[in-house]
């Protein structure tokens, strides 16, 4: 686990995938300010390079410079969006064993947060200072984050009958090292950014959901052997393109859970959907199904 932030410390933020809205960054920034943090940006975090935050060469320069500064004592992720699992090879890994750094992020950054368990094993933070529905920051999400930031502990997050995924809820418990994140990210890092799945709690989240395409992305990683000795699975928010197929998806989703006969906690307010919290990505957890919760170490 990287070391706690005080007050005074340096965040830095970069941009490794798409290119960010200013206005909801400097948002963000202030924020921290007010906390008492010092924040800066990477040179091309604004860039624009087609769909990307600039080229690779830019995003990866960004990031890696903000991995080897000392000063630099935790690295937030503008957004996610497309691009960063072009860069996700190339990150400086000794200078993340040398110092690491928490790296606060979700969607297309999870395989970065991947590789970096499975090169580091350094942990991580999925989520993101988010907003609520009115647009504004989501205080507790806030609170809760600043928390991982500076304090150890641990967090509860209940599951919620509101989320389509709850009903893939079935009994038992189960502990581990919480790995995974965005669904399409993980297939995309398997083979070589998909660290070992043994003992794990499966974090699972998706966006752009169709049948076919969470068909086709549960059913690589099955057959593979990526999900094979996982401890249990952790089931949070899946976005619907079509929501009067939502069902559908719950059910694919639900078979290929099945299969691995391990106890499976769905409705998590964790991705992209109606107030996310976030969650530390490499820590222990435990999966609770019978009482409905997660609870984490930071």
């Amino acid at each position: 686990m990287p070391s706690k932030l005080k007050l005074g410390d340096r965040i830095r933020f970069v941009s490794p995938a798409s290119v960010p809205d200013r206005d909801e960054i400097v948002a963000r920034v202030r924020f921290l300010e007010e906390l008492g943090f010092q924040v800066d940006f990477g040179s091309h975090a604004f860039h624009r390079h087609g769909f990307l935050a600039g080229t690779d060469d830019e995003r990866l320069d960004d990031l890696n410079s903000a991995l080897r500064d000392p000063d630099i004592r935790a690295i937030f992720a503008t957004r996610g969006g497309k691009g960063a699992y072009r860069i996700a090879d190339r990150l400086d890994f000794d200078a993340v064993r040398l110092d690491p750094k928490l790296l606060v992020g979700f969607s297309d950054i999870t395989i970065l947060h991947l590789m970096l368990l499975r090169q580091c094993g350094v942990a991580g933070i999925h989520g993101a200072l988010f907003r609520d529905g009115d647009g504004g920051a989501d205080l507790e999400n806030r609170d809760t984050l600043v928390k991982m930031l500076m304090e150890a502990g641990r967090i509860i997050i209940p599951s919620r009958t509101t989320e389509p995924t709850a009903s893939l809820t079935t009994k038992g418990k189960a502990k581990g090292v919480v790995v995974g994140g965005n669904l399409d990210l993980i297939v995309t890092a398997a083979g070589w950014a998909l660290p070992d799945m043994t003992g794990t709690i499966l974090l699972l989240e998706a966006i752009d959901c169709y049948p076919g395409r969470v068909d086709r992305a549960l059913t690589m990683l099955r057959k593979a052997g990526h999900l094979d000795g996982v401890a249990g699975v952790a089931v949070g928010q899946f976005m619907m393109v079509e929501p009067s197929r939502g069902a559908v998806i719950i059910d694919i989703v639900r078979d290929h859970l099945d299969v691995l006969g391990v106890p499976v906690l769905g409705g998590l307010p964790i991705g992209h959907g109606e107030r996310p919290v976030s969650l530390p990505i490499g820590r222990m957890a435990e999966l609770d199904a019978d009482l409905g919760i997660l609870t984490a170490d930071y």
